[in-house]
């Protein structure tokens, strides 16, 4: 009986390599394989249309009116859509203005089906009041 060699025992252990690769590989897939959705900071109901659809989007800006006449505006740079503090015509005015030197900038003008005519006209006064004539609307497609 040798009970003190230790020479002749196999040592047993936990192969980490083989177990950062499969985490590794898992990380690389769910990374592939998620969906970005574009959030809004409003709740919009957009109306239909059965326009087709512009393929290349310029450079743009997007005003968004809620039911509430409330409004967020995003930039096509980043997506996220601020609100706005109040409905105020001074506010708007104020937050369009940062954008008036851009050069052939793209107004989208994305307003719910429920939102009062009064704050979309005040939004396309506010924008020709700072030289943002290049102005459009929203909408989803329609199928029938």
């Amino acid at each position: 009986m040798n009970f003190g060699s230790s020479e002749d025992q196999d040592e047993t252990g936990i192969e980490l390599t083989p177990l950062i690769d499969v985490v590794f590989l898992l990380l690389i897939f769910f990374m592939i394989s998620t969906t970005f959705t574009k959030e809004t900071s409003l709740k919009i109901n957009l109306p239909e249309s059965s326009g087709e659809q512009i393929a290349e989007q310029p450079s743009s800006i997007e005003v968004q009116v809620g039911a509430e006449s409330e409004y967020a505006i995003a930039a096509s740079t980043d997506g996220a859509a601020q609100p706005l503090i109040n409905s105020n015509r001074d506010t708007l005015k104020r937050a369009l203005s940062e954008y008036k030197t851009q050069p052939n900038l793209l107004l989208i003008i994305r307003a719910d089906r429920k939102a009062p005519h009064e704050s979309v006209i005040k939004v396309m006064d506010v924008a020709q009041e700072i030289g943002l004539t290049n102005i459009t609307f929203a909408t989803k497609q329609f199928n029938e």
